[in-house]
């Protein structure tokens, strides 16, 4: 198996999706990002609740989508810009891991809203 076939096997694991296999690099890449979306906005919720272990469960997920998304970048073809993608999510994960350890929802809308910014802007290429 290819390494990148070895990550999309990871990063199904991660997502969940057993539709993932098959999706173009593009869907991918949007369907990881719309996981980790809905699980922030589902750990948002959980702090206000105090649910803390769906919040420990959904914010763990989300680091593992983000080391998914870092591990497939591709930094030939991409250069600098894999390059910023990498401290970005490195950033992104970084933070949730204070989140987490802080149960700070302040963090965790942080992150939700550059990955719904990063979303976004991927959509429209």
């Amino acid at each position: 198996m290819t390494s990148y076939g070895a990550a999309l096997k990871q990063a199904s694991n991660a997502y969940g999706g057993a539709q993932i296999s098959t999706a173009p690099q593009k869907k991918l890449l949007l369907m990881l990002y719309d996981g980790a979306v809905t699980n922030l906005m589902v750990a948002e919720k959980a702090i206000e609740s105090k649910d803390y272990e769906t919040v420990h469960h959904k914010l763990v997920k989300t680091q593992d989508i983000l080391v998914e998304l870092m591990a497939t970048l591709n930094f030939d073809a991409g250069g600098e810009i894999a390059g910023q993608l990498y401290q970005l999510y490195d950033y992104f994960h970084w933070s949730l891991v204070q989140a987490n350890v802080k149960k700070d929802s302040v963090l965790v809308a942080e992150v939700r809203t550059y990955l719904e910014e990063l979303r976004s802007s991927w959509q429209h290429l």
